[in-house]
């Protein structure tokens, strides 16, 4: 296995950090990767804002479910999926562009996505840990505000680095499920019940299947955090509208 795939392979995500700071040239190297990402028709549909103001990484903190280790990160970046820039490009250059729509706002969200994998990648090379932040999708009201979004830019991803505690460093990482469960040729397959149980079963551990994913579901699925994501990707999809 060569070194690009076992940093793929033991790559987790790191939320407790040391001391040690990110020298500006290991940021820039994270950044330049990440701007290196694929990207449909190369139009890197995505503004990566890096946060450096304490301030804002405590707002952030607070207003991404209240997680303190956001604001000891040593970098933050939020990923913004960006249909403005390319919409006001064409308008510049009198082409009477059509207002940016949902397929547009999917793609960016993609190409913002990646970009923000490419990073995480990146730093891991350096051995700086990184961790996503989901909840930067949450209280859209109270993020836009923050980052001073305007209309067709929505944050897709926050990242948080820093070089990893020893604790982080040997903790052992989640499995991901078989790929067996996950690859599929030509065609989706459906799992039956038997092979979702088979698909759950070391999760699951000494509790029954149902008790687990009911406890998950809980949990995750039908959480408070949850159904304020789906809200907020409502609500900035009326702009779309508008």
């Amino acid at each position: 296995m060569n070194a690009t795939l076992e940093a793929l392979s033991r790559r987790k995500s790191v939320r407790a950090y040391t001391e040690q700071p990110i020298s500006r040239e290991a940021v820039e190297a994270i950044l330049h990767a990440a701007t290196q990402a694929p990207t449909p028709g190369n139009q890197q549909l995505y503004t990566i804002l890096n946060i450096t103001d304490p301030g804002l990484k405590h707002r952030l903190s607070i207003s991404c479910d209240n997680q303190p280790f956001i604001e000891k990160a040593k970098l933050v970046l939020v990923f913004c999926a960006d249909c403005l820039k390319w919409y006001n490009a064409y308008r510049e250059a009198d082409c009477a562009p059509r207002k940016p729509d949902l397929g547009d706002f999917l793609l960016a969200v993609s190409d913002a996505n990646i970009a923000a994998q490419n990073a995480v990648v990146a730093a891991e090379s350096l051995g700086i840990g990184s961790c996503y932040i989901g909840d930067i999708m949450e209280n859209i009201e109270t993020q836009r505000e923050i980052l001073g979004l305007p209309a067709y830019v929505f944050p897709a991803a926050m990242l948080v680095f820093g070089y990893p505690t020893e604790q982080q460093k040997t903790r052992e990482k989640p499995k991901r499920f078989a790929m067996e469960s996950i690859v599929y040729e030509n065609a989706y397959h459906q799992l039956s019940g038997a092979e979702l149980r088979e698909m759950f079963s070391e999760r699951v551990g000494t509790r029954t299947y149902e008790e687990w994913v009911k406890a998950f579901c809980e949990r995750k699925y039908n959480s408070a955090f949850s159904r304020e994501m789906s809200r907020s990707v409502r609500k900035f999809l009326e702009s779309f509208d508008a």
